[in-house]
């Protein structure tokens, strides 16, 4: 497994930014016996490439240091990106950061014109959790022809009751809700707005498939549950998960495995 942490000049967002890349190698996991490696990474035509988001807090280092995502991406042959967003939610912010643009643009052409990963749609998946959760399904949902499957964990989905919440003081809110949409208070059926997103992409025919996991015991798994409710009432192509366990990287390491494979499975 080769991870590396890479420097460039990011034109979208004018700075210049790390990024962290793990690319499987064929023979991997440190192994300290003579095995048989089974070696079919498809350099040549391409690793299918998952994109993971960070939290609010966190950065592009995030799942590097507190998952064991190295090892996953090993086991399953599969490329990962790492990126770093701030507390933007991904957003092409209205004073700030166009990290949307970056995310669904400058990035996908960096990744695939220097590492050997598909440009195929069917190839390409983005998962979060928490902040990271909204941000998979919204670059999915906004640019569709690039992802194939979007998860989320622990996701703030429902954006416009999370700034309700937020800025009523029942969560933390570490957000520039007003430098990110300029107007929050118009959040809901906005082009923020993930059901609003999903139902253009039904309209369309360009869903990509969708994941949702969320712990028990989570802050804000009433409010998946809800978003799981309008989804299904959307008759989305979703896939739901709960299980015991809160908002911490104890339910994410473990939920992150179910998704690569579901992400993977042929």
């Amino acid at each position: 497994m080769a991870s590396m942490t890479c420097h460039y000049y990011s034109s979208t967002l004018g700075n210049n930014i790390a990024i962290n890349v793990i690319i499987p190698t064929p023979q991997g996991n440190e192994q300290i016996v003579d095995q048989d490696v089974q070696k079919q990474y498809q350099y040549e035509t391409g690793l299918p490439v998952v994109y993971l988001l960070h939290g609010a807090y966190g950065d592009f280092s995030s799942w590097i240091r507190y998952s064991n995502i190295e090892r996953y991406a090993q086991e399953r042959r599969c490329a990962v990106v790492m990126a770093s967003a701030g507390n933007s939610f991904y957003q092409d912010m209205y004073r700030g950061s166009a990290y949307r643009t970056f995310f669904t643009e400058e990035l996908p052409m960096f990744i695939t014109s220097v590492f050997p990963v598909s440009k195929k749609r069917e190839d390409t998946y983005i998962a979060g959790f928490s902040m990271g959760g909204y941000g998979a399904w919204y670059l999915a949902l906004s640019a569709p022809h690039l992802y194939a499957k979007a998860a989320s964990m622990s996701g703030a989905l429902d954006i416009a009751v999370l700034y309700k919440q937020a800025t009523g003081g029942a969560i933390d809110n570490p957000f520039p809700w007003h430098d990110i949409f300029q107007n929050p208070e118009a959040l809901s059926g906005s082009d923020r707005d993930l059901f609003a997103l999903y139902g253009q992409c039904r309209n369309d025919n360009t869903a990509p498939r969708l994941y949702q996991a969320c712990g028990t015991g989570d802050f804000l798994y009433e409010i998946n549950r809800s978003v799981k409710k309008r989804m299904e009432d959307m008759q989305a192509d979703l896939v739901y998960e709960e299980g015991p366990g809160g908002h911490n990287w104890d339910f994410w390491d473990v939920y992150i495995r179910r998704i690569l494979d579901w992400m993977l499975e042929r």
